[in-house]
């Protein structure tokens, strides 16, 4: 019994320890405030000049930057990962277990290691840095994490299923259409919003193969502003929309899936 309450009590605590700085944001993304932890009563102006236009010019390019360069991203890795993921479980074992492994390794490498290397492959080719880099990078960084979403779709897929639509006269591609993609569905959805989530949070790759050209992600416009000593405060509400938004993709993503499991049991 003491176990089980020490348990659930240390669960609790990490939970706190995680979600108390996003929290403090949300309730403090409420108030006029320009200082973090200044409640001056309740209020959405914050809210109100961020979508009226009352921000930076240079908040709003950032934003749209951001999306244009993770809906880039997700949307290619997405398509990449998921050919790849459908290559290596047609390997044999041997062979699907050293690819695995490789592309397990841009996953466990720390950031800045892929920054630098990317940021020095672009330099050894002459080309400049700019939006385009960026969107490379963040493919190269993202794809990984959906051969890992798509993966355990394919092996919960029945392959006689593949098999017996070739012998019923399908073309493969006819097959991949109709067979492998509504099977492997979720996983690459999955991925989608994973590599999605990734580019929005990505700072690290960003920062070395982002140029000098004036280009600026969300992630880089808050390093910059933290840098002359404070945030600016539509900043709050915006990480709040962000928080909110991913939540509820993942909880809808969530109940979905265990729909399709009930169905498939």
């Amino acid at each position: 019994m003491m176990t089980r309450v020490l348990g659930k009590a240390y669960l609790w605590f990490l939970l706190l320890l995680l979600y108390a700085p996003i929290l403090i944001i949300m309730i403090f993304s409420f108030t006029e405030a320009k200082v973090l932890g200044n409640w001056t009563g309740f209020s959405t102006k914050l809210y109100t000049s961020l979508f009226s236009g009352g921000v930076h010019r240079s908040l709003i390019s950032a934003i749209w930057n951001t999306l244009a360069i993770a809906l880039i991203a997700a949307t290619v890795s997405t398509i990449l990962g998921s050919i790849a993921a459908v290559g290596i479980y047609n390997l044999k074992a041997r062979s699907r277990q050293a690819i695995g492994f490789v592309n397990s390794i841009p996953v466990l490498n720390p950031d800045i290691i892929t920054g630098v290397s990317l940021f020095l492959l672009f330099i050894s080719f002459g080309i400049s840095q700019g939006f385009t880099t960026v969107v490379l990078a963040h493919i190269t960084f993202c794809t990984p994490y959906v051969v890992l979403s798509v993966l355990p779709r394919l092996k919960q897929m029945n392959s006689n299923i593949y098999e017996a639509a070739l012998d019923l006269g399908a073309t493969p591609f006819q097959t991949l259409r109709k067979i492998i993609v509504p099977e492997i569905r979720p996983g690459m959805i999955s991925g989608f919003i994973l590599a999605f989530t990734l580019s929005i949070d990505d700072f690290a790759v960003t920062i070395f193969t982002i140029g000098n050209e004036g280009l600026e992600t969300l992630s880089t416009y808050i390093y910059a502003d933290a840098r002359k000593g404070g945030l600016t405060p539509e900043l709050r509400p915006l990480s709040t929309i962000i928080f909110v938004t991913v939540l509820l993709l993942l909880i809808i993503i969530n109940k979905r899936a265990g729909k399709i499991q009930k169905v498939t049991q």
